[in-house]
């Protein structure tokens, strides 16, 4: 029987696999802060929404997914810093696809508490 894709986990893969990205375009202009706090709180959404599908139970399945949030939320700051700098380079697409893992994510707690 062929597995379902799990839209999250591909989606967060993805997400940090363009965050990695960025986050080397940043180190090459010198921008290592930014780069570092952005590479840690961007990967850190995956590792999270991946934890989670190995959770205890539904309860610690949402803490996992919340868990998860909060860095997607971190990494949307440090990504706005970006895009609000004209000394650092953005990139839209990166932002877009940050933006459309937060409705999954979210989308995925509220069902997740409404079924608890």
């Amino acid at each position: 029987m062929l597995k379902k894709e799990n839209i999250a986990v591909t989606k967060s893969i993805n997400c940090a696999l363009m965050i990695i990205d960025f986050c080397e375009r940043l180190k090459k202009e010198e921008k290592y802060v930014v780069a570092g706090q952005l590479l840690k709180s961007g990967t850190s959404i995956g590792a999270n929404v991946h934890e989670a599908q190995n959770a205890e139970s539904r309860t610690d399945f949402i803490h996992k997914m919340k868990i998860a949030v909060k860095e997607l939320e971190e990494t949307k700051y440090w990504l706005i810093l970006c895009e609000r700098s004209p000394s650092y380079p953005f990139d839209k697409n990166l932002k877009k696809n940050i933006d459309e893992l937060g409705l999954i994510l979210y989308k995925i707690i509220s069902t997740s508490k409404r079924n608890l």
